[in-house]
């Protein structure tokens, strides 16, 4: 089949990873840095050494709550830390570039939360700072390391469902205080777009394995200034098409359709999962993905299980192992992966912006 990508490295087993575990800091004390904590404790593979807030007390209390032995008052200090090798930057998405450019710098290994950049030009200043130190970047979607996805490549990969013709992808959900919320702040990289709709984006680039030609957004937008939501159609050069639609003010949603000549896939690309049947602690949800092997609609589609846990944990590991591999080929098919799913952004905020179909790279 044409287009297909393969995942940037196979999400590694629980009990995977290198002898000696990879020393990770964690640059901020945000909700979602206290689930990454959380979730790579238990973990063998990695270990977070360091934990760094611009609070000092802050940072303390982190580090008690999930036994860090080291809390900086400062990024600059976690930064200089020699026993940390790994930076995981849960940053506001405008800090992502400068820290993960200082991390590099310092020789530390990056691991850093979507959307990698406000743009293609950042994403690319980001990579060369990597390639020019000697380090690895990698943009952390958690679902990207799920099991879950690495069925999804093989069924496209065997051509189940034939050559992919279309991809619906959505991710939605509404915030509970958008007062004082960061995703409502333009200065700091707020919007639909890059805070959801990057998932959507990494998805369809996942199954396209390019980025689309042409897209045309439109949006609509809060009174801060960045968008509450956004709908788009991606065009590709071979006439394959793709449908995003993000959200800030909207139920749950999180849900794809792959559609090609032979048959259809559904998915929920979860980023944390949890076994059938069985109530988690922390919410998470049995993966979700269905799969119909035919193309009439009285063939019945097939549920695909995969293995459960936390998106957080496989991609630490996954990354401890590529670091202890010096796996370059893997680095390097998840970082054109970043690079076309940041022109791709770019390309659709300025459609929404302008009210016009835009070539994404122009």
């Amino acid at each position: 089949m044409s287009g297909v990508s393969t995942p940037a490295f196979p999400a590694p087993t629980p009990a995977a990873g290198p002898a000696a575990p990879l020393r990770i800091g964690i640059l901020g004390c945000a909700h979602i840095a206290q689930a990454f904590a959380r979730d790579v404790t238990a973990s063998p593979a990695v270990q977070v050494v360091a934990v760094a807030s611009r609070q000092a007390d802050k940072a303390r209390a982190f580090a008690q709550v999930f036994g860090i032995p080291r809390a900086h008052g400062s990024y600059e200090a976690l930064r200089a830390d020699e026993t940390v090798q790994a930076v995981y930057i849960p940053l506001p998405n405008s800090l992502h570039a400068q820290w993960a450019i200082q991390a590099a710098r310092a020789g530390k290994h990056v691991l850093c939360e979507k959307p990698l950049a406000l743009n293609r030009a950042e994403a690319d200043a980001m990579f060369d700072a990597a390639d020019a130190h000697g380090v690895y970047l990698l943009e952390a979607y958690p679902y990207w390391f799920q099991p879950q996805t690495g069925a999804l490549v093989k069924l496209l990969q065997d051509g189940i469902v034939g050559d992919v013709r279309t991809v619906q992808a959505s991710f939605g959900f509404t915030m509970a205080r958008p007062e004082g919320n960061i995703r409502m702040d333009p200065a700091l990289g707020g919007g639909a777009l890059l805070d959801a709709g990057s998932y959507p984006a990494s998805l369809i680039r996942l199954v396209m394995g390019e980025a689309p030609t042409r897209v045309m957004a439109y949006a609509r937008w809060a009174g801060t200034g960045v968008d509450i939501a956004l709908t788009a159609l991606m065009r590709y050069a071979d006439g394959r098409t793709a449908q995003l639609s993000c959200a800030m003010d909207i139920a749950n949603v999180r849900r794809a359709v792959i559609s090609g000549t032979q048959g259809t896939i559904e998915t929920e690309y979860l980023n944390h999962t949890a076994e059938p049947g069985v109530p988690h602690p922390l919410g998470f949800l049995p993966s979700q993905m269905r799969v119909r092997r035919g193309v009439a609609n009285t063939v019945p589609f097939e549920t695909i299980c995969s293995p459960p846990g936390s998106g957080f944990r496989f991609a630490a590991e996954a990354f401890a192992r590529v670091i202890a591999q010096r796996d370059t080929a893997a680095i390097a098919r998840a970082a054109q992966a970043s690079r076309d799913i940041a022109t791709t952004l770019e390309a659709l905020a300025r459609s929404a912006r302008e009210g016009v179909e835009v070539a994404v790279g122009a």
